[in-house]
């Protein structure tokens, strides 16, 4: 049985967790620059466990800012099998309460700055995109929540907008008419790269605010998130926890093999540098 290997990119905060052990911290260079942050890698149950802080210790990047690339790279290159992607959003119904998690199973991407794919420098490849989380990796995390007796709503559209500033009131409202379920920042361009990287991938979405659209409540204050977000990110290690034990260290989705069909350039002309630079993500296919 091959080992078992769950990378989590969120806050900075969720590597101090009870019960992990063998804590290391690990610097990476990828072809595409630098990480957010080095990584910290340790073992909690059966998992080997890796963890990078998204916008940096300290919270310092901007959500167009993130080397989005970078980060998934560095998780490929450790050997990361999963990604559970812990972010906080704004909900966009009103049965999702702020301090509720979400687990969407679906994206809308309103992003503008963002490279989002491996491909290009000389080879294309276009991935299956239509369900663009892990299925398996999403019953599990909505299963988990269950658990520990967390409320959470399993699946929904996550919308990901450019940021940083929040949305306009009539933004917020075409976003609704949308059947959208809640709306960030950050989650699209991972779940785009992690699906190429043959990484299986879910979010573990947590509302924090009602966005500008719901006039019962003030508009979206900083203080305000920050303190939701400090108060669920005890129920967010919860669920990790729980999680490990149900994640399969063998893996039977179609993730695994996502590129199998998905490279379209000849494989003889694709640059050297290229295939190096990627080899860990193209290379048992060319």
């Amino acid at each position: 049985m091959s080992e078992k290997i769950i990378g989590i990119i969120g806050g900075s905060g969720l590597y101090e967790m009870e019960g992990m052990t063998d804590i290391k911290e690990v610097e990476i260079d990828t072809p595409f620059g630098k990480p957010s942050d080095n990584l910290i890698t340790g073992t909690l149950g059966d998992a080997k466990m890796i963890f990078l802080a998204r916008h940096a210790r300290g919270h310092k990047l901007l959500p167009s800012e993130i080397n989005f690339r970078a980060n998934v790279y560095a998780m490929k290159k450790l050997g990361a099998q999963y990604i559970i992607s812990v972010s906080a959003v704004g909900s966009m119904k009103e049965e999702i309460v702020p301090g509720h998690m979400v687990m969407p199973d679906q994206f809308i991407d309103r992003t503008k700055n963002r490279i989002s794919t491996f491909f290009g420098s000389g080879v294309v490849g276009h991935i299956q995109f239509a369900d663009p989380v892990c299925l398996d990796l999403n019953n599990s995390l909505c299963d988990a929540a269950d658990s520990v007796n967390v409320t959470s709503h399993k699946g929904g559209t996550y919308i990901c907008m450019e940021g940083p500033a929040f949305s306009t009131r009539a933004e917020s409202n075409v976003y609704r008419s949308w059947g959208v379920s809640v709306i960030g920042m950050t989650n699209l361009p991972e779940a785009k790269l992690a699906r190429e990287a043959e990484i299986c991938y879910a979010t573990l979405a947590l509302a924090t605010d009602y966005d500008c659209w719901y006039e019962a409540e003030d508009d979206v204050s900083v203080d305000a998130i920050l303190e939701i977000i400090k108060n669920n990110v005890a129920n967010a290690k919860k669920i990790i926890r729980a999680v490990v034990d149900m994640i399969p260290a063998e893996r039977t989705c179609s993730c695994k093999d996502a590129l199998k069909f998905s490279i379209m350039t000849d494989t003889k002309t694709i640059p050297e540098k290229t295939k190096q630079d990627l080899d860990i993500i193209i290379g048992k296919y060319v």
